[in-house]
Order: C-alpha cells, then sequence, then structure tokens
C-alpha cells in the first residue's frame, strides 16, 4: 500500500481489508480510537508494534511509559517531534 492511498483510506468507514496489523492500528488512531488502536499493538510482540504503542502513550500524555516502549523497541524518544509528525512518520516506515 502506498501512503496515499493509506491516508485516503482515513474518510472510509472501516479499515481497509487485509491491512497489516500494526498500520491498522494508526488508522484506528487518526480515526480517533485510540483504545482500537492500543488493544491492536498491546497484543503484539515485535518493534514496530512496541515503536507504534510508545507512540500512543506519548499521545495520550504518558511519557514515563512511552519512554518504556520506545526502550523495549530499540528507539529513541522523539523529542521535539510533534506527535503528527511522528504518526506521519510510522506510516511511512510501514508504506514504502
Amino acid at each position: 500500500m502506498q501512503y496515499q492511498t493509506f491516508i485516503d483510506s482515513l474518510d472510509r468507514g472501516s479499515s481497509p481489508a487485509g491491512l497489516a496489523p500494526c498500520l491498522r492500528a494508526l488508522w484506528y488512531d487518526a480515526r480517533g480510537d485510540w483504545d482500537a488502536a492500543h488493544g491492536i499493538v498491546q497484543a503484539l510482540d515485535d518493534v514496530m508494534a512496541a515503536r507504534i504503542h510508545a507512540y500512543l502513550h506519548r499521545k495520550q500524555g504518558d511519557d514515563w511509559n512511552a519512554r518504556y516502549w520506545h526502550r523495549r523497541a530499540g528507539s529513541a524518544f522523539p523529542e521535539g517531534m510533534g506527535l503528527e509528525a511522528e504518526w506521519e512518520s510510522l506510516v511511512r516506515d510501514l508504506v514504502e
């Protein structure tokens, strides 16, 4: 899936069929369903899921928990990066 195709899918009422779990989590997050997004990544055990988990907790305002998930992912806490930019970076990592 290309980035713009993913962005265009946000206007639909349901996530695209066959969307990988991490992308589906970011789709739900963009649609305002933090709980669905969190539930998806919480059930996964890989680096990208941990990065998304970190992003979701940062979005929630829980930087301590976000830092924990970044450590699990082996990634750096995105100091100075806005949430929208972090979300876009995660999506682009998954689709490109």
